[in-house]
This record gives structure tokens, sequence and C-alpha cells, in this order.
């Protein structure tokens, strides 16, 4: 393995090159794209609530270890949301197939989860979008948190105000186990401020979303490519019944949310065609009508400028963190 740019608690904690997490993408995070992340040096998760079987779910698993190797991958637990096999289930799946890293999403992970995967010699990150939520997570028994601000892509939880770099700095001396910070992360500078503040990696989501492994139709990619800082927005923010704020492109569906929104219109089903899974998987992800669908994406989409490999993607970012680092040490000497 190439030497390590930068060494922090996480990457030896994984042992990985980069301190660079890929987030669980709900429907893209799948063999190919974990797979490409791993070789690249970073670490990312496979969403088990993706697979409908654990038939598929057992398939990803194996498909992603023959094109990892003997590098570790991870899987991403969500416990909070309805799954179509039980939590764990997938767990005990994801431990017979040999994977030893976990990132849990949602609510505290229980007692129960925490104790099987560390009696199985497994380590297991849980992302908080506050630091109260991670102090709790610490006293839980975890071995790290990923705590996300207002600016990520997807679901930020209850966190509608806190942007990352400042979640960052205050949990800076707070934590005592490793910690690393997303949202809105799409540039190789803002690695090196996160690990300078503290952070021992950052997770990345959005600023993947057009790699050449990722399993979404070439519009779909294109869209990403084209998108500025400015095309994503929130809906439900503040509505926790509604399963609270989510970040996504400015899209037709989006906008036809808010749109029933301020009408006030409250209830579950009033959205629940427009924000159900298969309308993103299907509509958007499978056949490239980016104006369907509730697409998770962030303002680091605007780093985006190119259908590359996702080796290519972290090469450019760790490049830029060299950079900016090299800016640094010139600004200090002089």
């Amino acid at each position: 393995m190439p030497q390590k740019q930068f060494e922090t608690r996480i990457t030896r904690l994984f042992n990985i090159r980069h301190p660079v997490l890929a987030g669980g993408l709900m429907w893209l995070s799948d063999a190919p794209y974990v797979a490409a992340v791993v070789n690249a040096g970073g670490m990312g998760f496979i969403t088990s609530r993706s697979s409908a079987t654990m038939a598929e779910f057992e398939g990803q698993l194996g498909h992603c270890a023959a094109l990892t190797g003997d590098k570790p991958f991870g899987v991403n637990l969500s416990t909070s949301r309805h799954t179509a096999v039980p939590l764990m289930d997938y767990l005990d799946a994801a431990l017979a197939a040999g994977v030893r890293h976990f990132e849990t999403a949602g609510r505290a992970p229980a007692d129960d989860l925490i104790r099987r995967i560390r009696d199985a010699g497994a380590m297991v990150i849980h992302k908080v979008p506050l630091l109260r939520h991670a102090l709790t997570a610490e006293r839980l028994g975890v071995d790290a948190v990923a705590i996300v601000g207002m600016e990520c892509g997807g679901h930020p939880g209850a966190n509608t105000d806190m942007p990352a770099m400042l979640g960052g700095a205050l949990a800076a001396g707070k934590l005592r186990i490793p910690y690393a910070i997303g949202g809105g992360i799409g540039h190789g500078s803002q690695i090196l401020a996160a690990l300078a503040m503290g952070a021992d990696a950052v997770v990345l989501g959005t600023r993947f979303l057009a790699g050449e492994e990722i399993s979404a139709h070439p519009a779909y990619k294109a869209r990403m490519v084209a998108a500025g800082a400015d095309d994503h927005m929130v809906c439900f923010a503040g509505n926790q019944p509604l399963g609270g704020a989510w970040r996504v492109l400015n899209n037709a569906t989006a906008r036809e949310v808010r749109a029933r929104e301020a009408a006030g219109r409250t209830d579950y089903a009033d959205f629940a065609e427009l924000t159900r899974g298969s309308l993103q998987k299907e509509a958007a992800y499978g056949g490239g009508d980016v104006e369907a669908g509730m697409l998770s994406m962030g303002a680091a989409v605007a780093f985006i400028d190119q259908v590359e490999p996702i080796a290519a993607i972290m090469d450019r970012l760790m490049a830029q963190a060299a950079a900016a680092q090299n800016r640094i040490t010139t600004l200090i000497r002089s």
C-alpha cells in the first residue's frame, strides 16, 4: 500500500490511505461504488437498506469482496428506518461475509447492536448531526462518530442550523474518540481545514455522484456535472413526522413538495407518491429523468466538473489538500 499522505486516528482505525469516508448513498452505495472508494484509498459503506432481499444483499457483499481483494470495506446500517430485512439479519450476513467496519445512522445504536458488533471483533462509526448526539454515541461505546452539518446532501437529521466546520470545531477537545465531519465538502482544501481543526477524516457523498462507478443513468450524472452551488433546496425542514430536513436537487418533484408544504399539507399521505424510493431508483437513477424523485444532493455538487473514475476524484482531492498544506507552510515561513 502506498504511503499515507495524512495519518490520523481514523486512517489507522480503518487501515486506509486517505482520511476520506464515503457516506452511504441510498440506492447508489452498491458494490462497484464502494469498491472503487476502497481501492482509491478511502472507506465506503454498502447501504444494507438498498437491498430488498437478503439474497440481494449477500450478492452485493460477495461482489464487493471480489472487487476489493483483501481490502476491507464497510456496511451502512440504518437504526431508525424501516428495512426490508431485519437490521440484525443484515448485520449477521455482513459479519459472516467478513465485514468488520460498520456505519450506523439514525437513532443512537442500541446496546445489543454495539455488543454484537464488538463481540465479532468489528468496529462502528455512528453518524450524528450535532455534538450532543456525538457525546451520547461516545458514551454508548462506538469507536468513532461522523458529525454531519446542515450543508450535507440528504438528511442532516435535526440539524438545520449547524454548519459542518463549526460543528467540527466545537467537537475538538470535547470528544475522546476519533471523529469525522461532513457536509458541503468537495475540495481538498476543506479536507486540510477539517484535519487542522481536529477532525480525523471527512465524509463525502455529493462530490462522488458523477463518479464512473456510480450505478446511475448518464443523464443523471450529466445533471450533476451541470449543477451549481445553488441548485439544491431543503424540504421538510423542522417537520420530523415527515422525516425531517432533506437537502435535494432543485427539480420538479422537490418544488412540488415545497408547494404542498406551503399549502399547509402535513400528512405523510400528502407526499408519499413524491418521496417513494422507487421514484428515485427507477425513474431518476435508472431512467435518467432528473425531474423525478427526491434526489439527495448538497452544494458540493459545484465541485463536479466531469464524469470520471472515483480514483481520479480521490487523487485530485488529495492533490488539492497537499497544495493547501504547502500554502499554509509558505504563509508560516513568511
